[in-house]
């Protein structure tokens, strides 16, 4: 059945959603995301490439509730770290999300558009996490040649693995935690949606990307990352 990555489109990702349970969606995605440790691979990428560096610039693709940001800010502020943190997300219901969600002395910077649109703005990181099975492979090739030309230290893609086991698991796990009906249907279809580690490396090199890694992270995540 995972042979093959779906290509059905996800619920959320259709813009006559309502607001409301746009919003509801992507606050239960925020829990998804601690529960299944989502946020980990991002954090231990950062602690590698951060070095010495005692202030760094951080453009997050794809932010919807914000939750990676507010756990990044968090993480550079107990190590004293100074970050501007940017979050650029399509659908322009996401900043409110996120905006609700976000207490604001953390000073996360979210903003609606095309994350081309952030060239040449000297990103010493981009990430986007759990965005990547969302997007065509056009828009994925795209998008891996602006990571590699625009960050200057390093850039992650923190996405799922297509896997049997988080796949049978997951309605077991949605219906348990009583999540919106729309995560349980999305959260399935992404799983199905994502890649497998042999189907990186081709993408790779169609966007000239030499010297990237594809590594497994605990638990079934699949995570492809550039440190300069």
């Amino acid at each position: 059945m995972l042979r093959d990555r779906a290509t059905d489109d996800e619920l959320m990702d259709d813009p006559a959603l309502g607001a409301d349970t746009y919003t509801a969606v992507l606050h239960d995605l925020a829990q998804v995301n601690t529960v299944t440790l989502a946020r980990r691979p991002t954090l231990r990428f950062l602690e590698r490439a951060i070095g010495t560096r005692a202030s760094f610039t951080l453009l997050d693709v794809g932010f919807g509730d914000g939750d990676m940001l507010r756990a990044i800010a968090r993480w550079a502020g107990r190590r004293g770290i100074a970050a501007r943190l940017v979050g650029i997300d399509l659908n322009p219901r996401s900043v409110d999300a996120a905006r609700q969600a976000t207490p604001g002395g953390l000073g996360i910077d979210y903003r609606t558009g095309d994350y081309a649109g952030l060239a040449g703005e000297g990103w010493d990181f981009v990430v986007s996490s759990l965005v990547a099975h969302h997007m065509s492979h056009d828009q994925l090739v795209a998008f891996l040649r602006f990571m590699e030309r625009e960050a200057v230290v390093g850039w992650l893609v923190n996405d799922l693995h297509r896997h049997g086991f988080p796949y049978a698991g997951w309605p077991l796990l949605a219906g348990l935690m009583r999540w919106h009906p729309v995560v349980r249907r999305d959260g399935h279809l992404s799983i199905a949606r994502s890649y497998r580690p042999r189907e990186w490396p081709p993408i790779l090199a169609e966007a000239g990307v030499r010297r990237a890694r594809v590594v497994r992270r605990f638990p079934f995540r699949l995570c492809v990352e550039s440190i300069q």
